[in-house]
C-alpha cells in the first residue's frame, strides 16, 4: 500500500514539474519577439529577444509577435476621380511590425486595421486625381498611398513598406476610347516609320549619287592627268629629236615629199611658203657641191 502511495506521490510531482515548464519556459524564434503581460501589465522591460526565455506560471502571459515582412491584399473598390470617372482599383500592402509592444498593446488586430485604413485611404487619394493622372501616375500614386498608410499605422508599432497597385480598370467608354487612341498612335508610328524609311532610302540613293559622281569627276581628272602627261612626254620626246636633226636631212626629207606629191594623181598643189626658202638652200647646196668643179675647166 504504501509503494502504491510513494508512486502517486512521484507522478504527481512529475505532472507538476512538466507543467511548470510548460508554463515557464519559451523558445523564441530570430524572427520572432515575445510579449509578456504580467498580472495585465505590459512594458517595454518585457519584451524578450529571440532564445530560450522563462516565466512566471500564472502570472506572465507571453504574446508571439512576428516580425517578418508580411503583406495583405486589398481587394477591388470603386473609386471616384476628380473628374467623377469611376474606376477599380486593386492593390497589395507590404508591412512589417517595428515595435512590438505596441502592436500587441496599441492594436487588436494589425493587419485587418491597417485593410480598414488603406481602403479609405485609397478612396480619398482618388478623388484628388484625375482619371488621365490615374492611368498615367501609377508610381506616384503608390507612393503617396504608401506615405499616408505609414503614418497612420506608425501609432500600432507598424511600418508600411511597399505599396503596389496590381490593377485599374476604368469604365467601359473610356476603355473603347484608349483603345482607339492606342490605334490610332499606332497608325501614326508606322506612318512615321514608313516615310522615315523612305527619306532615309532617298538619302542614301542621293549620297550613292553623289559618291558616284565624285568618282566619275575624279577618273575624269586623273584621265585627263595622264593624257596631258602623255602628250607633254610625246612633245619632249619630238623636241628633243628634232634638236637632233640638221637642215641639209629637213631638206632632204622636203625633196621626198615633194617627190610623192609628183607621184599622186592631183593636178593641184599646195606649196607652203617655206618652200622657195627651201628651193634657196638646195641650190646653195648644189652650188657648193660643184663650184670647183667649174671653176677648175679653163685650167
Amino acid at each position: 500500500m504504501q509503494v502504491v502511495v510513494a508512486l502517486s506521490v512521484v507522478v504527481v510531482l512529475l505532472l507538476l514539474v512538466m507543467l511548470f515548464l510548460y508554463l515557464s519556459v519559451r523558445v523564441v524564434n530570430q524572427y520572432e519577439r515575445l510579449v509578456i503581460k504580467r498580472l495585465g501589465r505590459m512594458t517595454d522591460t518585457l519584451v524578450r529577444e529571440p532564445g530560450l526565455r522563462f516565466l512566471i506560471p500564472f502570472v506572465d502571459r507571453p504574446v508571439k509577435v512576428d516580425m517578418r515582412e508580411n503583406f495583405i491584399e486589398v481587394p477591388s473598390q470603386t473609386t471616384i476621380t476628380k473628374d467623377n470617372a469611376p474606376i477599380n482599383v486593386d492593390f497589395l500592402i507590404y508591412w512589417r511590425i517595428s515595435d512590438p509592444l505596441k502592436s500587441v498593446r496599441d492594436v487588436a488586430n494589425f493587419s485587418g486595421a491597417l485593410q480598414g485604413v488603406a481602403t479609405t485611404t485609397l478612396r480619398a487619394v482618388i478623388g484628388d486625381i484625375s482619371l488621365d493622372e490615374v492611368l498615367s501616375k501609377r508610381e506616384q500614386i503608390n507612393e503617396v498611398l504608401r506615405t499616408k498608410l505609414d503614418e497612420t499605422t506608425e501609432r500600432w508599432g507598424g511600418k508600411v513598406t511597399t505599396v503596389e497597385i496590381r490593377e485599374i480598370i476604368p469604365p467601359r467608354d473610356v476603355q473603347d476610347a484608349m483603345n482607339r487612341q492606342l490605334s490610332a498612335e499606332r497608325t501614326r508610328r508606322a506612318v512615321i516609320t514608313e516615310s522615315e524609311g523612305q527619306r532615309q532610302s532617298a538619302i542614301n540613293v542621293a549620297e550613292g549619287q553623289k559618291q558616284a559622281a565624285i568618282l566619275q569627276a575624279e577618273g575624269d581628272r586623273q584621265a585627263a592627268i595622264l593624257r596631258a602627261e602623255g602628250f607633254s612626254q610625246a612633245l619632249e620626246r619630238i623636241f628633243s629629236a628634232a634638236h637632233q636633226i640638221d637642215e641639209k636631212t629637213m631638206a632632204l626629207q622636203y625633196l621626198e615629199a615633194l617627190k610623192a606629191l609628183g607621184a599622186s594623181p592631183s593636178t593641184k598643189y599646195v606649196i607652203p611658203t617655206e618652200l622657195t626658202a627651201l628651193a634657196q638652200k638646195i641650190g646653195g647646196y648644189v652650188e657648193r657641191g660643184i663650184g670647183p668643179t667649174v671653176g677648175a675647166a679653163p685650167q
